[in-house]
């Protein structure tokens, strides 16, 4: 969790890479959507609550603290589907895009932060422990969407 606050090289092209396969994203959306993410990941603070090791496995359960950007996206969502006549212009029929620029900028204004429990999954590789692949849902958690 700390190469997440430390901004870890890792951790960013983990992040890139997500970004890449987003179709739906301008260069500008997504470089804007990333710093939204990066505030994310340097202001998640974390507590270890529990630690099982047996044998070359161990779960550790930690509680994190995360910038609440779910309840700001479903609120952009509702008032998007009740004001679509608000995104619509003549080159976005659909109002996507501008949709995508509101939800981004709603994010950024977000101060209020959740708790999430989150175990993660350890092996241990010639002596040394490696976290396991984490899910799409604690991804969801760490980036405060769960």
């Amino acid at each position: 969790l700390s190469k997440y606050q430390k901004l870890d090289d890792d951790v960013l092209t983990q992040l890139d890479l997500t970004l890449d396969n987003d179709q739906d994203m301008s260069d500008d959306q997504k470089k804007d959507y990333r710093a939204n993410i990066e505030k994310q990941y340097q202001n998640l603070s974390y507590k270890i609550t529990d630690e099982k090791e047996e044998d070359d496995t161990a779960t550790v359960e930690a509680e994190i603290e995360v910038y609440d950007y779910q309840t700001s996206v479903t609120k952009s969502t509702e008032y998007f589907n009740s004001h679509k006549d608000e995104f619509v212009t003549d080159t976005d029929k659909d109002g996507t895009k501008k949709f995508i620029d509101y939800k981004i900028k709603e994010m950024k204004n977000v101060s209020d932060k959740t708790k999430y429990t989150m175990t993660f999954n350890l092996t241990k590789n010639n002596g040394e422990w490696i976290l396991d692949d984490i899910t799409d849902t604690d991804r969801q958690k760490l980036h405060g969407l769960y």
